[in-house]
């Protein structure tokens, strides 16, 4: 496969956005509308006629270029309409230009790599197959979720898809557990503005017995799949299990789709239960880090 590199302004939109529709491990993250959105610069390699594809995120510190992983985009690497193996992946990874000194990026579920001179991890996101009626899906909850479901229909908490874009927003503001940047709300303003007027994202809000907001989910689908993108819950929500309730109440939508629901995973162990306690299976993707920094300044980064 002849792999080019080609900058931003001359990648062939159309025919880019086709190859994610039309790829075998496709994933919204990977859109050229919502690259434009997280990525401050982006550009790419293409192998053959757009065949297939590798984004490129990078910014710029102390004169030097870097590949980086920007936020609200769990997984990116390589994608195509073809089956993709390790020494292809390989090939695109070795085929980054010099000019990035330093690459920090996760690749997809679909793709493994194997690369001299790279850090490679395994990192995990949660993952549940909705084909299967309500009744099934809600049967493999964890008896804990079970109890906590069954505390939010006590508490009276009630669930409704549709919500205003702003109210979300506000509300992941005032309670998201890490504050949020300005410019980083914005750019969720604008994934949300946008997947919900083509139809591919929903907002479901949970409100107390006192009709009162106390949790949110922003969901994104395509290819597929649907990610939990952002979500957020109150004090109160917190302690009248609001967020379980949401999540019973989506799958009760959702079930008996060909959907798979990406819970987008995490590395502290009750958020993993969380989304394992719904039934979620685990599914690994390499996190790779290469250092092109001569010694000493390697010693600067991980």
């Amino acid at each position: 496969m002849n792999i080019r590199y080609i900058h931003n302004a001359d990648i062939d939109i159309a025919k880019w956005d086709s190859c994610i529709s039309g790829s075998v491990n496709g994933i919204v993250y990977a859109y050229s509308w919502y690259l434009d959105i997280v990525a401050g610069q982006w550009d790419a390699l293409v192998g053959d006629n757009y065949d297939a594809v590798f984004p490129l995120v990078s910014a710029q510190k102390y004169g030097f270029k870097y590949l980086y992983q920007p936020l609200f985009t769990q997984q990116l690497g390589l994608f195509s309409s073809r089956q993709l193996d390790t020494d292809t992946v390989n090939a695109f990874i070795a085929a980054i230009p010099a000019r990035f000194r330093y690459i920090n990026i996760n690749l997809n579920t679909f793709t493994r790599a194997s690369l001299l001179g790279a850090a490679i991890k395994p990192r995990v996101t949660y993952q549940l197959d909705l084909i299967e009626p309500f009744r099934v899906l809600s049967s493999r909850y964890s008896d804990n979720t079970k109890r906590n479901v069954s505390k939010s229909v006590a508490y009276g908490v009630t669930v409704l898809k549709g919500g205003a874009v702003d109210e979300f927003l506000t509300f992941k503001k005032q309670h998201e557990a890490v504050p949020i940047s300005p410019a980083n709300l914005n750019k969720l303003r604008m994934i949300i503005a946008a997947a919900t007027g083509s139809g591919q994202g929903e907002v479901y809000m949970a409100y107390s017995n006192r009709n009162e907001l106390c949790a949110a989910a922003f969901f994104i689908r395509s290819n597929g799949k649907v990610i939990y993108l952002s979500a957020a819950s109150s004090p109160q929500g917190k302690e009248n299990r609001a967020m379980f309730g949401l999540i019973d109440y989506f799958l009760m939508q959702n079930s008996e789709s060909r959907l798979v629901l990406d819970f987008e995973g995490s590395s502290i162990p009750s958020i993993a239960r969380f989304y394992a306690g719904f039934g979620a299976k685990p599914s690994s993707y390499d996190h790779i880090q290469i250092n092109r920094f001569p010694w000493p300044l390697k010693l600067m980064l991980p």
